[in-house]
């Protein structure tokens, strides 16, 4: 997904060792306190013991499809995972900055995950009817185009990271109305959205345009090609995608959750050429369709989130001014800011944070996106050799006191907000005979940490509010290391569940509301609050501001290493 789940640090997603930083002679311990919320919040009358007695014998089905993995997880009714499967998948990397993966493997790997799971399911002596719908969450931003006519794929997916498009970016910040479009979609002009990634694809792909020039291109993100495919394909030609999703491909108006005639004529895109899925809210009984075939034939498809979204739902975020930050193969950290949206004027994203329709408004969120996280950690496995596995990262950063002196701007794919950098490349300053593999390690970690607390400061301007603690997700935040990193840098608690598949949790929130399930945010107070672990700063304020001026001159010092020759070739 932007990746949620695409790196597990400290094996899986229920293991936790706080006394993994005692490997680092001389490193602070994580300053840690365990809490259950629910003792302390006791849950609404209808949430009583029998009720979740109830609950516990209703089942949601949630594809979680990522930017790596791909797994279906079964919850009860009480958000517990009862049954589940992963599956990585091949990363396509054609050239420097390009990447790419096969749209029949994300439809294999989902297939073979519900397959799978479905069959552990049933073997723990359930039944497939106990199964009351499925929810789909997915990376955003991912480009997929096929043909109308014969709904064959007509290349392959360009991943969210990819950044052959920089230098299109670059002649259309040019055009006359650039600076008007964040206005209208909430998202400026970056490598990062969906719709440069179609032009680059018309502009280059042959059967692209002649699909296009013939009336049969038909876009979509990866929410759609899976629902498109779920259903069997063109016969059925379920052609949908949800709000949140949508909106994170600047061709919808944020304001009126429908799509925008000037945003398409500023991509030069003809709506009586481009085939566009229907917009419907993220959790709708009707509007996804059923599942064409498989073990769960016939069961409904009945909500959808982009992964953001999703992990933001099942992190609880209902009420505005609560956010959440995901630590996956990216960084994604979401602001809920209510029902109208705050475009913002410091370098962060406007986005529907999800729509569940029946009467009720979107709600809008601020997002500061990182482009390179979990996906750091595995730069110092695959590239480096640093590590064997991945979960190893906070072992070697706990072989030393500190940083080393050493600053890891990991620009990978250029900088996301607050900065939106496209010519940076990563960058490691400060290497000296001394340093150790064990200091950038604990570099890379910290990397992700100081772009958190620069997006964070970039919505406190934009909302007016200051966050008081932040709920965390995804692989990364297993290390305690970097979450006891993270809330030195940030200077308020860090709040992590035990429970980390929150991301598949919102997914599987969005169909149960459309099914009935529950009917009322206020029902879902008690999922997933028991034994969340607290982590507080426990250094001083001056320490950490001194810490964030050399990451930010590290930042201005990584400018312009992109070559504009080497670019405009691609």
């Amino acid at each position: 997904m932007d990746g949620s789940h695409a790196i597990p640090i400290l094996g899986g997603s229920q293991e936790i060792d706080h006394d993994l930083t005692k490997a680092g002679a001389g490193t602070k311990k994580p300053k840690i306190r365990t809490e259950s919320h629910s003792a302390t919040r006791p849950p609404l009358n209808r949430f009583t013991t029998s009720h979740e007695n109830i609950l516990q014998e209703y089942f949601i089905g949630a594809i979680d499809q990522g930017t790596t993995s791909t797994r279906f997880i079964i919850f009860n009714g009480t958000g517990e995972p009862v049954a589940m499967h992963q599956l990585e998948f091949k990363q396509i990397y054609p050239e420097s900055g390009w990447h790419e993966h096969d749209p029949y493997e994300l439809i294999s790997t989902v297939n073979e995950c519900v397959e799978i799971a479905t069959k552990k399911f049933v073997e723990m002596g359930h039944t497939v009817q106990d199964i009351k719908a499925i929810g789909i969450t997915n990376q955003r931003e991912t480009t997929l185009v096929w043909d109308r006519e014969t709904g064959e794929p007509l290349h392959n997916a360009i991943a969210w990271p990819d950044t052959r498009v920089a230098h299109l970016v670059r002649e259309y910040k040019a055009k006359k109305g650039d600076k008007d479009l964040s206005q209208i979609c909430g998202l400026p002009l970056s490598t990062y959205p969906s719709a440069m990634k179609l032009v680059w694809l018309l502009e280059h792909v042959g059967k692209v345009k002649e699909a296009y020039d013939a009336g049969r291109l038909c876009f979509g993100t990866v929410d759609t090609w899976l629902v498109y495919n779920l259903n069997g394909g063109k016969e059925k030609n379920v052609y949908v995608t949800d709000s949140t999703n949508a909106s994170r491909t600047m061709f919808m108006n944020l304001h009126t959750v429908k799509y925008d005639d000037e945003l398409l004529g500023f991509f030069g895109l003809d709506r009586e050429l481009l085939n566009l899925p229907k917009i419907v809210p993220s959790s709708c009984p009707d509007s996804y369709g059923t599942m064409a075939y498989g073990p769960l034939k016939g069961l409904k498809i009945a909500g959808v989130l982009g992964d953001q979204s999703a992990a933001l739902v099942g992190q609880q975020g209902f009420t505005p001014g609560s956010a959440k930050n995901t630590y996956g193969t990216g960084c994604f950290l979401l602001y809920n800011v209510g029902e109208k949206p705050t475009i913002s004027s410091h370098g962060l994203l406007a986005t529907i944070a999800y729509d569940f329709g029946r009467a009720r408004k979107p709600v809008y969120a601020l997002e500061g996106s990182v482009a390179v996280a979990g996906s750091g950690v595995k730069f110092l496995m695959n590239n480096l050799g640093f590590i064997a596995h991945s979960d190893k990262v906070s072992e070697l950063a706990a072989t030393v006191d500190d940083n080393g002196g050493c600053v890891f701007v990991t620009a990978f794919s250029g900088l996301f907000a607050p900065y939106w950098i496209d010519d940076a490349k990563g960058t490691i300053f400060g290497i000296t005979q001394f340093t150790q593999r064990g200091h950038i390690a604990r570099a890379t970690l910290e990397a992700t940490c100081f772009q958190t607390k620069a997006i964070l400061d970039a919505m406190e301007l934009d909302s007016g509010h200051t966050l008081s603690n932040l709920a965390v997700d995804g692989g990364m935040c297993n290390s305690d290391i970097c979450m006891q990193t993270q809330a030195n840098i940030i200077g308020i608690p860090v709040d992590r569940p035990s429970m980390r598949e929150t991301t598949a949790l919102g997914a599987a929130i969005a169909a149960g509301f459309a099914v009935d399930i529950w009917s009322e945010f206020s029902e879902l107070k008690a999922i997933n609050q028991k034994d969340r672990t607290i982590f507080e700063p426990n250094t001083s304020p001056e320490e950490s501001e001194k810490m964030f001026k050399k990451w930010e001159r590290a930042v201005s010092m990584c400018r312009g290493w992109l070559d504009v020759d080497d670019e405009e070739n691609n």
